[in-house]
């Protein structure tokens, strides 16, 4: 067993907690572009320099709220992989729970946007050497699923592999989930139940 952590330890992991929570939140409010560090000091209940000690930039909070978020995905992959060894459940099953999963997170305001493509944080979480050991092991644990249904038909498999895998990662923020929690007509699970199955079976009558 290791070392107990000191109270000092326990109170920066605290403090930690606290900023990356906040992070998470104004990430999918507001989007990386239009989140200052002032308002994550803020939100947090921290002094700017307290906050400084802990990240030294936008890119460095941002990042830990998307590891914090893929260490989430992956928890939940090992409870559908601990599910599965109790009963059968096929791959199709597996690949609509992550999803849900996904857009449940969306909705409880907890999921932070993806980085476009060739901005700054996509550049940084590039180089974040534990977001993309995070995400890489995601992929492939997607990819395991997307493969076996694609061989048993449950999927087609006439269309790359990839693109099903982006598919999925794209519901995390499909903007389509956030529209129809907006107008407030429609619960948490017909949304999720409805956008899966146009995701997974399209919209052919």
């Amino acid at each position: 067993m290791g070392a107990r952590p000191s109270i000092r330890e326990q109170m920066q992991r605290v403090r930690e907690d606290a900023i990356v929570t906040a992070v998470n939140r104004l990430l999918a409010r507001k989007g990386y572009d239009a989140m200052t560090v002032d308002e994550v000091a803020a939100e947090a209940g921290l002094s700017k320099a307290s906050l400084y000690k802990l990240f030294t930039s936008k890119e460095e909070l941002a990042g830990a709220a998307m590891v914090g978020v893929l260490d989430r995905a992956l928890a939940f992959i090992d409870e559908l992989r601990a599910r599965a060894e109790a009963g059968p459940v096929t791959p199709l099953e597996q690949l609509k729970a992550v999803t849900g999963w996904a857009m449940l997170t969306q909705l409880e305001g907890e999921m932070p946007s993806l980085p476009a493509q060739n901005s700054s944080l996509s550049a940084a979480l590039q180089a974040n050497d534990a977001y993309m050991d995070r995400l890489i092991s995601l992929s492939n644990r997607l990819s395991i699923w997307i493969a076996e249904a694609q061989t048993s038909g449950q999927i087609k498999a006439d269309v790359p592999a990839e693109l099903v895998l982006y598919t999925l990662f794209a519901r995390a923020c499909d903007p389509v989930v956030a529209l129809l929690k907006d107008s407030g007509q429609y619960t948490r699970a017909q949304i999720i139940e409805w956008v899966n199955s146009t995701t997974f079976d399209g919209l052919a009558g």
